[in-house]
């Protein structure tokens, strides 16, 4: 099996697009680059689930921790370590409903700051009132666990729901909404995509609560 049929197209054409950088611009090989063969990558549209299966998901999440941990994920629209790591003294200001996560131990992804909304904020304040011990992560758990509650959700209702799904969902409902692309990448952990969001752009901590307010985004009603 050749380098090429072993990995990702879109990992190939990441990699291919580095080495013509180097020997364009670096070792002056414009020759060898012509030679290069990038991948055509063809898109596939994504389908995220509707709200009632999102209820119907969420009804089969029993424990106060497994609804808190669902609703987090699906108005924040951060990744599924970064959740899991939050510290609850230090990334997470309870009065506005801001969520930071921590940049340590996942060095290769964007970290900026996201929020969670009332629905979520009232099944927190459930979990963490029945929580009997006082350690520092918000979700003392591991990624291997978090997958087993949501596959059971789904072996109970047919659905099927994962923290990335639930990213995904945020991202096109914040879209729906009619929140501009370049504050749902700064939700998400994303680089800017054009100039306009990277130089003129306001991402102030501010800001983006006054757009995520106004977005009323809403999961159970």
């Amino acid at each position: 099996m050749s380098i090429k049929e072993s990995m990702a197209p879109s990992t190939y054409k990441n990699i291919l697009a580095s080495l013509k950088r180097f020997y364009r611009d670096f070792l002056g090989i414009q020759n060898l680059v012509n030679t290069f063969k990038f991948p055509e990558l063809n898109f596939k549209p994504i389908k995220v689930p509707n709200k009632a299966e999102l209820q119907a998901f969420y009804k089969a999440l029993k424990a106060p921790r497994a609804q808190a941990l669902f609703l987090i994920y699906a108005t924040s629209g951060l990744r599924k370590t970064e959740v899991i790591s939050l510290d609850r003294f230090r990334d997470v200001d309870f009065e506005n409903r801001t969520l930071t996560p921590n940049k340590e131990g996942n060095q290769s992804k964007h970290v900026w700051i996201s929020f969670y909304n009332e629905e979520a904020e009232r099944e927190l304040k459930a979990y963490l009132a029945s929580r009997k011990d006082s350690g520092p992560r918000l979700f003392p758990t591991s990624s291997r666990h978090v997958l087993r509650i949501f596959k059971r959700a789904t072996e109970a209702t047919g659905i099927k729901i994962t923290p990335q799904i639930l990213r995904d969902w945020f991202c096109s409902e914040m879209g729906a909404l009619g929140v501009p692309d370049r504050y749902v990448d700064a939700f998400c952990g994303r680089v800017p995509k054009s100039v306009l969001a990277r130089h003129y752009t306001d991402f102030s901590p501010e800001k983006l609560k006054r757009i995520y307010d106004k977005a009323g985004l809403r999961v159970l009603s």
